[in-house]
């Protein structure tokens, strides 16, 4: 089970990893302050619930591509049986 949750959470971690380099290269947490201040949040807060959501989104679909591979039987026993 522990080698299941690895093939999703690994690869969505590094994913989540590139998008926060990505994407506060393009913008600055100074500027998305508006709605950041409304929670209480300064620079750090934005970088850090900004990596959980990607690493959210990047999660579901890591989850979804490995459900999508598994076959009707492996689908259909369960998660006791393998």
């Amino acid at each position: 089970m522990q080698k299941k949750w690895m093939l999703v959470v690994w690869p969505a971690f590094l994913a989540a990893c590139v998008m926060e380099m990505v994407v506060f290269a393009l913008f600055d947490p100074h500027d998305l302050q508006g709605w950041a201040r409304g929670w209480g949040l300064g620079h750090q807060g934005v970088y850090t619930l900004a990596f959980f959501a990607f690493w959210s989104v990047t999660a579901a679909s890591s989850w979804l591509t490995y459900t999508l591979r598994l076959s009707a039987t492996e689908l259909n026993q369960g998660p006791d049986h393998g």
